[in-house]
């Protein structure tokens, strides 16, 4: 089962609009959001996925209640941590911050986190899975990207979004 995961879209319409495309196009069958949408802007995108989708909130959700009210069009979203068990026994823990599911984490397979903007996949020693997609809004390191798990051969990869324009910086 492919699996996309995402976070940090922080109102990044065009960003996410890649991140849709890119992801109904592999034909993933579940999408995890792992917060930070910022607010309803993002939905309708959002909507146009053909997988099932799973969302936590994040710490710059700051309409909850418009994005709450899209997303019941969209999926299942919640405030984390966020469990979810796939068709094939995988058990996915969701949140946020890493810090919101530290003392959580046993008995899962794969721990899929955000907040820092910065991608990145490792083991630990019991073989669970970390997965933090880097960020959709691209904003802070202009590095846009999603990551992908396949449940059956236990990988997890992450793709880059087309590039963002070079950031622009205020004098004095």
């Amino acid at each position: 089962m492919k699996i996309g995961i995402l976070a940090d879209i922080h109102d990044n319409v065009d960003n996410i609009r890649h991140a849709v495309n890119l992801l109904n196009g592999l034909q993933v069958e579940v999408v995890l959001i792992a917060g930070d949408l910022v607010s309803p802007l993002v939905v309708p995108s959002l909507r146009k996925l053909r997988g099932k989708v799973v969302a936590c909130f994040g710490d710059n959700d700051g309409n909850q209640t418009g994005i709450a009210g899209g997303m019941r069009i969209v999926g299942t979203l919640a405030h984390g941590p966020v469990c979810y068990r796939t068709d094939d026994g995988v058990h996915i823990l969701m949140a946020h911050q890493l810090q919101e599911i530290r003392d959580c984490i046993d008995g899962s397979d794969v721990v899929v986190f955000a907040h820092s903007h910065r991608s990145s996949i490792a083991t630990d020693r019991h073989g669970r899975i970390f997965i933090n997609p880097g960020e959709v809004g691209g904003w802070m390191y202009r590095k846009p990207s999603i990551a992908l798990y396949e449940t059956t051969t236990k990988e997890a990869e992450i793709i880059e979004l087309p590039k963002m324009n070079e950031a622009v910086y205020v004098d004095g």
